[in-house]
């Protein structure tokens, strides 16, 4: 319907590709139908996919013993997670449709993709346990 913000997650190397194909047809089919419509190019970005330290700004919550998913989540609270997950987060809270266009690598998604969703889809944001499918905003 017209005026739904899309986020478009798009994975892949060469707009010549069938996935830089399909991206493009979706772009141009659902702008014409009144969409506006975001895409996060993670290649073209330089996607950082891997979760590590430098996702949490300031101190961290237990400095003796780094445990990722602790510490995105008393970041994400206080509001220091890095600006790219910051920035990605909040193309994902504005948009009413969120697709995911990538192509299939050993049966799953490429590793910048999977890389993105470890990193942006933290608990907090995307979830909280232990009912991470009953409330927040992967309901």
């Amino acid at each position: 319907p017209p005026g739904r913000k899309v986020l478009i997650v798009y994975a892949h190397q060469e707009p010549k590709s069938l996935n830089g194909s399909l991206k493009r047809v979706a772009v141009e089919e659902l702008s014409k139908q009144g969409c506006s419509v975001t895409v996060s190019d993670l290649y073209a970005m330089h996607f950082e996919p891997r979760a590590t330290r430098n996702d949490i700004v300031g101190c961290l919550h237990n400095a003796e013993e780094f445990n990722y998913g602790v510490e995105t989540w008393e970041a994400y609270k206080r509001g220091g997670l890095s600006n790219d997950l910051i920035e990605e987060q909040k193309k994902v809270q504005e948009a009413d449709l969120l697709i995911f266009q990538f192509p299939l690598y050993w049966f799953s998604m490429p590793a910048i993709m999977k890389g993105w969703m470890d990193r942006v889809l933290v608990q907090g944001f995307a979830h909280k346990f232990p009912n991470c499918y009953d409330s927040g905003l992967l309901k």
